[in-house]
């Protein structure tokens, strides 16, 4: 996980503890995995677009003969 073993972790979280106290992290925590969903839900409707687009550029386009 992003090259960091497990003695690594802990510190992280030792120091993310010491910092922020233990009532504020599970804010922290719903804070973070509301951005990441926001993000999520973002990433989703862009692909959407982007398929959407891609579909209507393949329908052929239909002339009209006089």
């Amino acid at each position: 996980m992003f090259g960091l073993g497990g003695q690594e972790l802990l510190i992280i979280l030792v120091i993310v503890l010491v910092l922020f106290g233990g009532k504020k992290i599970p804010e922290l925590l719903r804070g973070v995995g509301k951005g990441v969903g926001e993000l999520q839900k973002g990433l989703d409707e862009g692909k959407r677009t982007i398929v959407e687009a891609a579909q209507t550029e393949e329908e052929p386009k239909k002339v009209l003969k006089s």
